[in-house]
């Protein structure tokens, strides 16, 4: 059994408009040019397109994996950065940060590492830095979101960022909100990059320039007291 190419939300209205101009732009070949082999060219390229579009906002079918402390890969992509820094939004003290970057090719959707209750978002409008330079974290169009644990005294920050080519954050968390672990977080749009600030004494599961997946790789083991 075959299975159904499934698209996120967020690329329904850009698939239907770019559709619709893509149509109208071959009937226009088609009527004014009456050349077969630019007729056939348009038509591919216009397929090429709308394939490139549709494979950005898939969502793969995926068994998720789930554990009550440990935190789980919040997007697909490929790990950049992992080391200890001062984060000054939220913690104003030492985190673990581990950092993802999405390139246009990945799955976009974002998920929530751990289940627990949402303590704190905030979206920040930025600049449009390529998403793995140094300062993109704290110049960039970003949206932050922390996530206290359900049970273990611990809080996790997640934050997207937008990229170069990322000129839209979704995010779908609001402060007060249960959330369930692996649950949508949110969409960035084109690549982009998602760090997490994890609390110090966190064990580290993956390794700089490891691909992960969302909802399946392990980030990280939390501290039990």
């Amino acid at each position: 059994m075959k299975r159904r190419i499934k698209i996120h939300k967020e690329g329904y209205k850009i698939l239907l408009v770019s559709g619709i101009i893509l149509l109208l732009i071959n009937i226009s070949v088609a009527i004014f040019f009456r050349h077969i082999v630019v007729y056939y060219i348009t038509g591919a390229v216009s397929l090429v397109i709308i394939a490139a579009f549709a494979s950005f906002f898939r969502i793969p079918t995926r068994i998720f994996f789930t554990s009550d402390n440990q935190i789980i890969a919040p997007a697909d992509g490929r790990v950049v950065v992992i080391e200890e820094v001062v984060e000054n939004e939220y913690f104003k003290d030492k985190r673990i940060q581990v950092s993802i970057f999405m390139s246009p090719a990945n799955v976009h959707v974002n998920r929530n590492p751990i289940s627990g209750l949402v303590k704190y978002q905030k979206y920040h409008p930025g600049k449009y830095l390529v998403a793995w330079h140094p300062k993109s974290s704290e110049k960039n169009e970003r949206n932050t979101v922390v996530i206290e644990h359900d049970e273990l005294d611990a809080e996790i920050l997640i934050r997207q960022i937008a990229g170069k080519l990322a000129r839209k954050i979704r995010w779908y968390l609001n402060e007060g909100d249960e959330v369930e672990q692996n649950g949508e977080l949110g969409f960035i749009k084109f690549g982009s990059r998602v760090d997490l600030f994890l609390p110090i004494g966190t064990k580290i599961d993956v390794n700089l320039k490891q691909k992960v997946k969302g909802g399946i790789t392990v980030i990280g083991t939390l501290a039990q007291e």
